[in-house]
């Protein structure tokens, strides 16, 4: 028996990085999991994997952009697995530049993917949750939603709304028995670090050497930001609303 068994959970950017980490787990903890991501080749890899080790899974292709499409996913989530217990708002993207260098498009693409559908998604899983007699919700913020990065002015804007948005959450659906949280991850072994090293023209071993300095002296791995989004989803983080987890490998600490 698993910590997340008979628990229905929908989990966005599934198809990859974190979130298919993220989904992997939940399904060995016993989650039926509902894995979206406009990726549908990646996406469908991830529920075959989970399906052929015994678990249960759905993909979904979702644009989290688009109400509709976010709409249709918990729809989709609760009428397939039969309820919405646990929502992994995962999905997200980075552009790196300063503001001055930052497009109009790039602004509102980055606050799209990251905020407005922390928002959509949201907005459609609490009634489900709500007659399900609760749930968890769990944001992918950032470090850099709690403190700025050089050429992110976009990435750090929105990630700082996620934390805010979940902090403002966790008030207003506590009484609902729907606990709100979010996690901050540091640089981890992505295929967004490695467009990140791209989009600012440097090699990716010396951007994965900058990354490392932290007292940890390592990137964080899929799986750990994974174990923290477990927490957060299981019992063992009962009494936890409205938290902002830092999972960086000491990054922050100093």
């Amino acid at each position: 028996m698993g910590v997340l068994t008979g628990k229905r959970a929908l989990i966005t950017g599934g198809a990859s990085g974190i979130g298919r980490a993220t989904a992997l787990l939940f399904a060995r903890e016993g989650a039926a999991v509902a894995v979206a991501d406009v990726d549908q080749a990646h996406g469908e890899a991830v529920v075959r994997e989970i399906i052929e080790n015994g678990g249960r899974a759905i993909f979904i292709r979702c644009d989290v952009t688009q109400a509709a499409d976010c709409e249709r996913a918990v729809a989709q989530t609760v009428g397939t697995l039969g309820g919405l217990d646990v929502l992994s708002n995962n999905a997200g993207i980075i552009r790196r530049a300063a503001v001055p260098e930052t497009s109009e498009a790039d602004w509102e693409r980055v606050m799209a993917v990251n905020v407005k559908s922390v928002f959509l998604l949201s907005k459609y899983a609490v009634p489900a949750m709500v007659q399900a007699g609760g749930g968890a919700i769990i944001n992918t913020a950032s470090g850099w939603g709690l403190v700025g990065g050089r050429k992110a002015a976009a990435y750090c804007a929105s990630k700082g709304a996620v934390v805010l948005l979940t902090k403002a959450m966790a008030l207003d659906h506590g009484e609902q028995n729907i606990r709100v949280n979010c996690i901050c991850p540091g640089d981890t072994d992505t295929g967004m670090l490695r467009n990140e090293a791209q989009q600012l023209g440097e090699p990716y071993e010396r951007f994965l050497v900058e990354s490392a300095q932290r007292p940890l002296k390592r990137i964080g791995r899929p799986e750990e930001i994974a174990q923290a989004a477990l927490y957060l989803a299981s019992e063992a983080s009962s009494f936890v609303t409205g938290t902002a987890l830092v999972v960086d490998g000491g990054g922050l600490a100093g």
